[in-house]
């Protein structure tokens, strides 16, 4: 048996059924770590990086939420999903590292790791986007789930 769920029995690629499966409430927060070094993070004042576009991590999170929402149409085999919640949380680590974390929520019969992955990836970008001209040194590493439940199984990177 072929432990890749996108892949049939001939071998060929597809969406996975999920028409069996119950609907239960599905969660997953993922996180993306961006380093911005010491040149971006001289521009923040309080709790957000105001730039010539305008404020960077609120900016981040409307197109991390607009990404999030759209991951079906992005990801080939991703079922679209009705997402019942969408929170972002941007927070320094140190003197030249944000975590861009997102948390999706949904009731159906396939999870939202995808989604929240997506959101803090294209979050993530964003701020890459809007703080590039300060900045080329900046790095989107480290995208990880941290956090799933319901569905088959629940996981924890912790």
């Amino acid at each position: 048996m072929n432990p890749f769920t996108h892949i049939d029995s001939e071998n060929q690629p597809g969406m996975v059924d999920v028409s069996d499966k119950n609907t239960t409430k599905r969660e997953a927060t993922a996180e993306s770590i961006v380093f911005l070094g010491t040149e971006v993070m001289q521009q923040l004042q309080g709790e957000e990086i105001q730039s010539k576009k305008g404020p960077v991590f609120q900016t981040a999170i409307i197109a991390g939420t607009m990404a999030a929402k759209n991951t079906s149409n992005l990801i080939p085999f991703c079922h679209p999903l009705p997402l019942e919640k969408c929170k972002f949380k941007i927070e320094v680590i140190d003197s030249a590292h944000v975590s861009v974390k997102c948390t999706c929520l949904t009731n159906a019969r396939t999870g939202v790791e995808m989604e929240a992955l997506t959101g803090a990836n294209v979050a993530a970008l964003t701020i890459y986007d809007m703080c590039k001209a300060v900045s080329k040194a900046i790095v989107i590493k480290d995208t990880r789930l941290l956090t799933k439940s319901g569905g088959k199984s629940d996981f924890s990177a912790k």
